[in-house]
This record gives C-alpha cells, structure tokens and sequence, in this order.
C-alpha cells in the first residue's frame, strides 16, 4: 500500500521538540517508561564541553563508559568533520578500504597483533571469535564464564548469563557451556574433553557486578587454553582502550589472548566501531584458503570510513600520560570513596581498577522501597537501593546505572580528562545519598 504523501520537518530543532515521544511511540516504549518513572536525564537538548546539556539547561556527567572522552571530543569531531567534508566514498565495492588499512596496522602496532576485522558493535566481535574460533579449532563447545556480558546478538546471547537476557531466545548455539568465575578445577574439567574452541571472558565483569578474574584463575586460563589448543578471547569491550590504566587489561597477562576484542568508546563516543584483533596465523587457517573462503565472514560496512577515522582519532588520544593519570586518578576515586563512606551503613564494598568502580550497596529493609510495593510484581525480589541511590544522582548531575546481572552495584566509568576536583565532588555526592538513604532504612 503506497502511504499517502505527508509533510515532514525533520530539522534539529523539530527532532528534539518532538524525537522523544516518538521513540515511546515507535521504538520501545517500556525503555520511555523506564527512563520517565526513574528520573532519568532523558531531555537531553545538547552538548556543553564533554557534559550533556538538559532542556532546562542542567549539566549532567556520564558515567555508562561508552564516552571514555565526554560527548563530541573536539578532536574526534574535527577528524570526522574533515572526512566529510572531502570527497572520499563512504564504501569501496571491492571491500579493499585504505580506512579500514589503516586502522587495522594502528591497532595491531598497540597491541602487537598481525590482523583486525571490524565491526559495528561488540556483539559484532564477538560473533567474528566464535567464528574464528570455530573455523580454526573445527571444535564445537564455546565457554564463557557465569555473570557474564557478551552482547545481544544469537551466538553472543548463548554466552551470557542465564535469565532474562539469555533466557527468552533459547535454544541457543549448540555448544555453548557458562562455568563458574574463578573456579580452576571446573575449567581444567571442561577443557580436558579437547573439544573446546574457544573460552571467551571479560577481564572484568561489570555487568556482572565489577569483578576481576583473579590472578590464579588467569594464569590457568592462558596455560590451560594454550596446553590444549584452544582459543583464548578477551572481551575487552568494556575494560579496553585505557579503561584500566593500559591499553588493554590483558596486557598485563602470562601470555596474550589469541583474540582481543575492542568497541565502545574505540569510534570516540561520535560513531560506532569494533574491533577484532588475532594473530595472522590464526586468521589464515580460518579465511586464507582461497578467495571464496575470504568472504565467509564480511559485513557491508565492516570499517566504514567515517568510523575507522574516528577510531584514528580517538587512538592518537591514548598515550602513555593518560594511561598514568587514569591509574593514578582511578586509584585516588576508589581511595576516597573508601574514606568517605567508610561508617555507610549500606556499603558493601568499593571495587575495581583504572577508572572502571563497582559500588555495591547492601539491601534497605524498609517495606515501601520495594520494587512489589511500587506496583511492580514482576520485579520481585530484586533490590531497590542501588536504583534508588542512581536516581538521587541524577538530581546531583551523574548519570550513572547499576549493573546489568547485579543491581546491588552501581558501575562508574567516568570519562578520562574528568577533572580530579569533579571526581572528588561526586565522592561528597555519593556520600550525602548514601547516608540519606541509609537513613531510610
């Protein structure tokens, strides 16, 4: 049926006036209502400095990590602006890209891999290791670990943690196993059939509640996966790209992991961009036989140009002063969060590494902070603190969120050139919602 003709007015300003009720209405209105009912900072207008600018004019920091350099990064700004202001095709038929070429040899000169493929999303990279993985091993069984995050995507789904997430899109790929997070003797058990391909893991687990393999556990994991020729994959999606103080947290590894994978913030918060980064060899047993096996793994826009001149960008902005200030500066956040909320009656515990802190709460037991309370049945059970103490922030300005799989723990990744006194005001924040919530309780 031809839709009858209508008059649009798609400019910026109509877009914010009215894109916003429009995504309740065409895109996913429980996502709206979620954002409404908490108080999220949901009007965004703009951007001033790395800050996003409400429509009543309030500044509000981000603290997801997808903008590891605040929103619109001058630099990365000015490169994509250049792009697009000369002539260059935004896709080359032959899929030889000069864009992608470079990107690749930058990101294999960081981390001393030999090739790179690119993708949109992480869930992107993901699905280029399980098939790495696959094609090389020509094993079946793909492990990840419990409380994991690996993306939406059907193979990446199969790896996460089992609920809501996971739950709905069964039966998953066949093969896929989750283990326990740390437990030596259950990985040795699994890898000893040598039907393995790949064990794929997060050096941290955020969405899992912020935490890091233990040190035992990945000096295991590099010498058992490397004793029976199985493929190691670091999803690096939310720790990579200086989020802990190095360029990526496996760095810092007994042997480096046969896949890394990069995303997020790599397209410098303006574009999206992937990455997977493997050895040559590797990549050659999988695709290098012939021509026609060089196209069994390929997306259209696999580095398109806008994106990889981002991602070149972004990378000029990780050197070696910044992996130290964030260090310094992620360590000095945890260390006066500590302080501050050492007498809490609801902290748990302050956790992480660089500027990736886990914050967990304890449960309040006051009857009406109930999720069944509030009218929400379906939520039963789950803990309301975490939430709570989020939306407190976002009347102070933070946008910040609580984890994925954990509600219990609020996950802080704040930008890299945030200023030392902004992250000494949020601890103040942090402290004076604590102990008003805890006075609730």
């Amino acid at each position: 049926m031809t839709s009858p003709a209508v008059a649009h007015d798609d400019t910026l300003e109509d877009i914010h006036r009215r894109g916003f009720e429009e995504f309740r209405e065409f895109v996913n209105p429980m996502i709206h209502l979620r954002a409404q009912l908490a108080g999220e900072p949901m009007a965004v207008a703009g951007t001033s400095g790395a800050q996003l600018r409400l429509a009543d004019g309030a500044l509000v920091e981000d603290l997801h990590g997808a903008q590891a350099f605040g929103h619109r990064h001058p630099a990365v700004t000015a490169a994509v602006q250049a792009w697009l202001a000369s002539d260059a095709p935004s896709w080359y038929p032959s899929r030889v890209n000069p864009y992608a070429g470079r990107l690749a040899r930058r990101l294999c000169e960081r981390t001393g891999y030999g090739n790179a493929f690119f993708g949109c999303t992480g869930s992107d990279a993901v699905e280029a290791a399980l098939k790495l993985a696959r094609a090389v091993t020509r094993r079946p069984r793909i492990l990840s670990l419990r409380n994991a995050w690996h993306g939406c995507t059907f193979g990446s789904v199969a790896l996460m943690s089992e609920g809501i997430f996971r739950d709905p899109f069964g039966p998953h790929l066949p093969g896929a196993e989750a283990l326990p997070r740390d437990d030596i003797d259950a990985l040795r058990r699994a890898l000893a059939t040598g039907d393995v391909a790949a064990v794929v893991v997060e050096p941290i687990q955020l969405e899992g509640g912020v935490h890091a393999l233990s040190p035992a556990y990945i000096e295991a994991l590099c010498a058992l996966t490397a004793e029976h020729g199985t493929l190691l994959v670091a999803d690096e999606v939310q720790t990579g790209l200086g989020r802990t103080g190095r360029f990526a947290a496996s760095e810092a590894w007994p042997r480096r992991p046969d896949a890394l994978l990069l995303a997020k913030s790599l397209g410098g918060g303006l574009l999206p961009i992937s990455a997977m980064l493997t050895h040559r060899s590797l990549w050659e047993r999988a695709y290098g036989a012939d021509f026609e096996t060089a196209e069994a793994h390929n997306t259209t826009f696999s580095g398109n140009p806008p994106a990889c001149v981002a991602a070149l960008a972004t990378l000029e902005l990780i050197d070696d002063a910044l992996l130290a200030r964030i260090r310094e500066d992620g360590e000095h956040f945890r260390t006066a969060l500590r302080a501050r909320l050492r007498d809490a009656a609801l902290l748990a515990d302050v956790r992480g590494d660089g500027f990736v802190l886990g914050l967990e709460v304890k449960p309040g037991d006051h009857p009406w902070l109930s999720f069944e309370h509030m009218g929400l049945p379906s939520l039963e059970g789950q803990p309301t603190t975490g939430l709570l103490l989020c939306h407190r922030l976002y009347r102070r300005g933070w946008y910040t969120f609580v984890c994925g799989h954990d509600w219990r723990v609020l996950r802080m990744q704040p930008r890299f050139d945030l200023p030392r006194e902004r992250l000494d005001a949020l601890v103040d924040d942090l402290g004076t919602e604590m102990d008003r919530l805890g006075a609730l309780s």
